[in-house]
């Protein structure tokens, strides 16, 4: 009897580079390319140049392609959306890698599913860490209000102020992020990828990172807590966005904290619309 279409074993096939990956996903991603802006932008960013421990992954079915993954250590599991049972056979195909994984992030629900997978498989509880949501623009709205000052993109001199303000950042937002403070900040500096508002002095922060074809993401949202409620990061990232789509980009996205209703406020008065939600789950806490 033939095998219906469809019910072919789903399998992982594991890349230790970008460049290989791409060749056999990057058509797949672009597809979804909003939504798979964080996977895509890191094998974009990687490609040729390999690093010890990083890896991607197709999950596949026959010859069509389910989803995707990666892992950037220490980091835990970055995965795209994917049915279950492909999602079970990425997790196997892991072997002892699997029960040390700290994270795993994603869209919603492949990144539920996988992380209850995990504790299936480990005996191990996992818990929703962040949720997240995901914010597409193609046109910035006209501001009610436009506070004093202009955007700038940050300099060598500025190094101090970013570097704190990313730890600032780090701290609040994501906490659990590995990066380190100095090294994103000049990282970021040095890619000319950092924006100040500045009004006499600088008082708020945003920055673009995850360039895809299409598209780029903003991250490094930050007002410092005493200038807070003065609309200045409503403008920064209003004037980012402006400036990123008139070079060229066709949308801006980035993601919101679902915890901060404050955040979520701003981005859809500049203009931007959900997209989907995400969320990254603790593997084997407390």
């Amino acid at each position: 009897m033939a095998r219906r279409r469809g019910s072919a074993a789903p399998r992982a096939v594991r890349y230790a580079g970008a460049d290989a990956f791409l060749a056999r996903a990057e058509p797949w991603l672009l597809v979804g390319e909003i939504e798979n802006n964080v996977v895509l932008g890191i094998a974009l960013a990687r490609r040729g140049r390999p690093e010890p421990g990083v890896w991607f992954a197709t999950l596949e079915r026959g010859a069509e392609l389910l989803g995707c993954a990666l892992r950037t250590p220490p980091r835990g599991v970055l995965v795209t959306r994917a049915p279950r049972d492909a999602l079970a056979c990425l997790l196997a195909g892991l072997g002892a890698e699997a029960a040390g994984l700290p994270t795993v992030v994603g869209p919603e629900p492949a990144a539920g599913e996988l992380a209850a997978l995990w504790s299936e498989a480990f005996g191990r509880p996992s818990r929703p860490r962040i949720r997240q949501r995901l914010y597409e623009l193609r046109s910035v709205a006209p501001l009610a209000a436009q506070p004093r000052g202009s955007l700038r993109r940050a300099g060598g001199a500025d190094l101090a102020l970013v570097r704190g303000w990313v730890a600032a950042f780090l701290a609040e937002a994501t906490p659990t992020d590995p990066s380190a403070p100095d090294a994103l900040a000049r990282e970021r500096l040095a890619s000319g990828s950092v924006y100040l508002w500045e009004d006499g002095e600088p008082v708020a922060m945003a920055g673009s990172t995850g360039a895809t074809p299409n598209g780029v993401r903003l991250s490094l949202v930050y007002t410092a807590p005493a200038l807070r409620g003065r609309g200045y990061a409503t403008a920064c990232v209003a004037a980012l966005s402006s400036r990123l789509l008139a070079e060229g980009r066709r949308y801006c996205c980035l993601y919101a904290d679902l915890a901060n209703p404050v955040s979520n406020a701003l981005y859809l008065r500049i203009g931007y619309r959900p997209v989907s939600d995400a969320a990254e789950y603790e593997l084997g806490g407390e």
